[in-house]
């Protein structure tokens, strides 16, 4: 790297993270000049600064989408603050970087080490953008969704095609085409509305119903349930739990008499989906 390109990338460092000149030196050197592995480098080492703008929490931003020929990659990038996911300069960054992400598969390490059109890396372009911007900027999470079925997608509260605040993508198989457009787009309206964690009972982590029926059965204790029936009683609001939350046995969103599974036709199978609400998660 030349002397240059160090003094600039500790400059960045610097404003970044608050550390002096030394430090962040060290901590490029130490990481081969890489801006996003010295602020870890940093705060590992317990500088008090560090964590200045990196350690602040990100839950706003922007979810979107990027299609062509029925394959199709979903994308979070968040910032801290609504203001900023309404930055032209960070709308911008977001699209291009949604488009490189496609490119990629959705495999977030290649995206984040690829070329922009001004020919620097996404990461140097996210460096610069927090630079500018003042505010910590993460590219969160990605899904991609190949040709081995229909892909469809739905965004809600959209500043624009493709870009808003809650998307989905879902994808579907067997049957007429016909009846896969007609009931696609509804498909993934309703995951949008109705946050599933799964399509079936079988698709929830073992760790998610045991930590749901763990809560279940010290709320009963501390309603006061005699210990005989708590089991009982706990096994039919965890079963409420798993209707709830698998898209299949959930209630279709425009029709409350029915399911998900009722409104499918025998032929059709969901395949798999995804849903990206901004922030959704981040502690």
């Amino acid at each position: 790297m030349s002397k240059d390109k160090m003094l600039e990338n500790v400059k960045k460092l610097r404003e970044i993270t608050g550390v002096g000149f030394k430090d962040c030196k060290l901590a490029l050197d130490e990481n081969n000049g890489d801006i996003e592995k010295s602020i870890d480098y940093l705060r590992k080492k317990g500088i008090a600064k560090a964590s200045k703008k990196m350690s602040r929490t990100a839950a706003d931003g922007l979810v979107l989408v990027c299609e062509k020929d029925n394959e199709m990659s979903a994308l979070e990038i968040n910032s801290e603050t609504d203001f900023v996911a309404k930055n032209k300069d960070f709308i911008n960054f977001c699209k291009e970087v949604s488009e490189i992400n496609f490119k990629n598969k959705g495999i977030l390490e290649k995206t984040k080490s690829y070329l922009m059109k001004n020919n620097k890396s996404v990461d140097e372009n996210l460096i610069n953008l927090i630079t500018k911007i003042g505010e910590k900027i993460t590219i969160r999470r990605s899904k991609f969704f190949d040709k081995s079925g229909i892909n469809f997608s739905y965004v809600h509260n959209s500043l624009e095609k493709n870009v808003g605040k809650v998307v989905s993508i879902i994808k579907i198989n067997g049957g007429k085409q016909q009846d896969l457009k007609d009931i696609g787009s509804k498909l993934a309206m309703h995951v949008a509305a109705s946050a599933p964690i799964a399509i079936e009972k079988n698709g929830i982590e073992k760790s998610i119903l045991d930590k749901e029926i763990e809560i279940i059965k010290e709320e009963l204790k501390n309603s006061g349930k005699k210990e005989e029936m708590i089991d009982k009683i706990s096994q039919g609001k965890l079963n409420k739990f798993i209707s709830d939350n698998t898209l299949l046995n959930q209630i279709w969103i425009m029709d409350p008499k029915k399911k998900v599974k009722d409104i499918l036709k025998t032929d059709i199978t969901v395949i798999d989906f995804v849903r990206f609400k901004v922030g959704e998660g981040v502690d």
